[in-house]
């Protein structure tokens, strides 16, 4: 079972609220958590539903090897939501993202505000003092977030692109735009682990993605190194996730001047999520960003062709990215309300 770690009494709730943690392998409570994920969709019907395996793998591995914590928010006897805990563990220390998904059904009885003072308060535990949140963006997100000191930092957007309803020859007529502007570069694919001879170039050309817009967010510079480059591959490819890299190099120098990266869902092979994509600092200019998806695009149709849709997030203010996206037929889904405050 999971752990018991808090327990919170509000003066207007009639019943004890506590958070009960999960772990990898609480398959009881795993599929608590995903039930009441699924009542969230009320909020986001876009959204791929969570499955058990999924957030086992999440529990297990998780994005770049920080599993992060879940935990059902349970009233009395009776599950009322899920809440997480997330805090990077290879740079920004000091911070802490966190939120809590309240069943619709028990909202406006104080349980969203006692699960995220339990959240800070372990947050603060943990020694984290910067912290954030989300929330899709309606009034209720923005109230519920003013009235608790969060204040609004940044919005991201989440786009999907529908494979299957795209132009026909669409990427080959981009690639063919693109490809003219990059004489001086040439593409290589990789599908699974990188060889370790190139981790170093990899990590280097990775932190260009430090140059995308944060606007008001409090976030320091993630620092990419050779084994965090190989630690981000092995946890991918152990949670289940198909892995597929393009990279672009300069002719002349041999220097890797851009990468993009996207993970098919071995359970769900329909589904895919375009991950980061970045080009250096000294490459940009030749239209590599696009060049790079669509060659990405030329390569899952031969080998994922049962691939139906690609999800990605950007800030708002991410207008070149944003551009290059829309071109490739993404759609938005919805807008992401980015709050931080200090514990």
């Amino acid at each position: 079972m999971g752990r018991v770690i808090g327990a919170v009494r509000s003066g207007w709730i009639a019943v004890d609220l506590q958070l009960i943690e999960l772990g990898p392998d609480d398959r009881e409570l795993i599929g608590r958590y995903v039930a009441g994920d699924a009542a969230g969709l009320v909020d986001a019907p876009w959204r791929h539903p969570l499955t058990p395996y999924r957030l086992e793998m999440q529990l297990r591995h998780a994005w770049d090897g920080a599993p992060g914590r879940r935990f059902l928010v349970v009233a009395g006897r009776n599950d009322v939501g899920i809440a997480r805990l997330n805090y990077p563990v290879l740079d920004n220390l000091d911070l802490a993202w966190i939120g809590a998904l309240i069943h619709p059904d028990a909202r406006r009885r104080g349980f969203g505000t006692a699960a995220y003072e339990e959240l800070v308060a372990l947050a603060g535990d943990m020694g984290r003092t910067k912290l954030g949140t989300d929330g899709w963006d309606h009034e209720r997100t923005r109230g519920f977030a003013a009235a608790r000191g969060w204040a609004q930092k940044s919005v991201a957007v989440n786009r999907r692109q529908h494979l299957r309803e795209l132009e026909p020859g669409l990427a080959q007529r981009l690639y063919e735009e693109s490809v003219a502007h990059a004489g001086d570069y040439e593409l290589e694919r990789i599908e699974g682990r990188s060889p370790a001879e190139l981790l170093e170039e990899l990590a280097v050309a990775t932190a260009a993605i430090n140059d995308a817009p944060l606007d008001e967010l409090d976030i320091e510079d993630e620092v990419f190194t050779a084994d965090r480059v190989a630690a981000y591959e092995n946890t991918e490819l152990a949670s289940g996730h198909r892995f597929y890299r393009v990279i672009v190099r300069h002719r002349a120098s041999g220097d890797i001047a851009g990468l993009t990266v996207v993970t098919v869902d071995s359970e769900n092979p329909a589904r895919g999520e375009q991950e980061d994509t970045s080009v250096v600092r000294a490459h940009r200019g030749h239209r590599l960003g696009l060049l790079l998806k669509v060659d990405m695009m030329r390569w899952l149709a031969e080998a994922e062709p049962q691939l139906e849709t690609l999800d990605t997030w950007n800030a708002e203010s991410n207008d070149h990215m944003i551009g290059v996206n829309e071109r490739l037929g993404y759609r938005v889904m919805g807008r992401e309300l980015q709050f931080q405050r200090r514990a």
